[in-house]
This record gives structure tokens, sequence and C-alpha cells, in this order.
């Protein structure tokens, strides 16, 4: 699916969070350029509300609390600014994700808020993931794990 300006859109997982918030983290630079380089070409970034509840809760619980605060706060500015989907995990789409869960039995190490991920993933038509993960190139449905 391609963004209000035809750039594709780019789909951000907990791990990507998590590298933005942390200055210190070794892909914390390549994340970052990726961030602006997205910002200047007006490509919107996709996340859902179960990644965003995994972000949460390990921010608050390795983060001093007013940093923690601070990026959350930021996170949920941007998609009140438009440049930030935040995709519901619907009843419908839980369902699509169990559903995977039971295709990947044998892969019973992907979590099942990526199997949500991956299911708002095609149903969107993003490719493109924000992810050190490797489950998403494991599921073998054709995503490609940036930076």
């Amino acid at each position: 699916m391609k963004s209000s300006t035809g750039s594709e859109q780019l789909f951000v997982d907990t791990w990507g969070w998590l590298v933005l918030a942390n200055d210190r983290d070794p892909s914390f630079g390549p994340v970052a350029d990726l961030r602006r380089q997205s910002a200047e070409s007006g490509q919107l970034w996709v996340t859902t509300d179960y990644v965003l509840d995994e972000t949460i809760t390990r921010l608050f619980a390795g983060t001093p609390f007013a940093r923690a605060q601070s990026f959350c706060d930021a996170i949920f500015q941007s998609q009140r600014l438009g440049v930030l989907v935040l995709e519901p995990i619907t009843a419908e789409r839980f369902q699509r994700a169990y559903k995977l869960r039971l295709r990947y039995r044998d892969k019973p190490r992907i979590s099942f808020t990526d199997l949500t991920s991956f299911t708002v993933m095609r149903e969107l038509g993003i490719r493109r993931v924000l992810t050190a993960g490797t489950h998403f190139p494991q599921a073998g449905l054709g995503f490609q794990c940036l930076p």
C-alpha cells in the first residue's frame, strides 16, 4: 500500500521502537537515519496496538520513567500528526493471526504479536519492516527487514 505521497509504507516492529528510544543502541544511527529519510519523503510508518503494548511494557520496565513517558508521548504525537498509522488488532485480525499460529507449528518461537504483525502487513500490502527479528524472514511471506 502506498502512502498519500506514493512511497511504500514501513511497518515498525517493537525492535525498531526500542532502538529509537535508546541512542546508545548500536543500531540507533541507521534507524534514526531511516526515520529522517521517511519523514522527508512523506513515507508513513505503520504499527499495531500489540506492538506498542510490547514496546511500552519494555520501555517502562527498563528505562527511567520520564524518558519512557516522553518517548511514548512522541509516538502518539506522530500518530496525531498523521505520520504514523496505528492499526488495531481487531477480532478478525486476531483470528487470522491464530490461524497463522496453527500454520507455523514448526516455528513455536514466533510470538503471537509477530503473527498479528504478519496479518496486518499482509492485509495492507506492506513488505518492508523495521526489525532485526528473525521471525519475519522465517515466515516466508516476502518481508524485507530494515535497516
